[in-house]
């Protein structure tokens, strides 16, 4: 495997800013984030075999089996942008699942350089989330700690009262997270035994964790 190459599984659980950091992995380095998610949804609306086998599960609300998320990921994974690497996001998220991967990656001549765990303390990721409030009109979206609006509990566009999710109330964000947990914590065993599993501190300035998530990939 040429040194250039990054490629990544970004652990942590709802609102500890994946995302952010896939971003800026990508404008850095040119390695796309891929959500097994959004791969799921595009095969579906593409009608590829495998969406086609996906599409019937995902709106029966049913779980798609291991055998065709590793199918998508595999095909997303022979594409041209990933030359330089990439950042796994949602996927796996189990032990089984990451055995598969690890046999798929061999198939094609690929290997992991770390899986990147974000750490941020529940109480913080409750806040996080619970402080997130919606613009039932126009979809905009404040949140009272970090980006409030001028006058409190209204849009700033068109003054219409806000609104909190019911997916961002403290108690449903808490089963959450707890159900991250217990899923999570075999698979940071998995990576740990094989000296890949790098955590990082995910509370402070976006910057500065990126900073560690770069060292923790060997990019600092």
């Amino acid at each position: 495997m040429h040194e250039e190459h990054m490629n990544l599984i970004l652990l942590g659980p709802p609102n500890a800013g994946k995302g952010t950091q896939a971003k800026r992995l990508f404008a850095d380095f040119q390695i796309p984030q891929i959500s097994t998610g959004d791969i799921l949804r595009k095969a579906v609306a593409e009608g590829t075999e495998l969406g086609k086998v996906a599409g019937p599960l995902m709106a029966a609300g049913q779980y798609v089996p291991d055998d065709v998320v590793i199918g998508i990921v595999e095909e997303r994974l022979k594409e041209a942008d990933v030359a330089n690497g990439f950042v796994l996001d949602g996927f796996p998220r189990t032990p089984g699942q990451a055995d598969a991967l690890e046999k798929m990656l061999g198939r094609l001549g690929k290997q992991l350089n770390a899986v990147i765990s974000l750490e941020v303390p529940h109480a913080k990721l409750v806040e996080r989330g619970s402080g997130r409030r919606v613009c039932p009109a126009d979809g905009s979206v404040y949140h009272v700690y970090q980006s409030p609006p001028k006058r409190a509990g209204y849009c700033d566009k068109c003054n219409t009262g806000l609104v909190q999710r019911p997916d961002d109330m403290p108690d449903v964000i808490e089963k959450r997270l707890q159900k991250y947990d217990s899923e999570t914590s075999p698979l940071k065993a998995f990576y740990e035994k094989k000296g890949l599993l790098k955590s990082v501190d995910g509370v402070g300035t976006p910057e500065g964790i990126y900073e560690e998530i770069k060292a923790a990939a060997g990019k600092a």
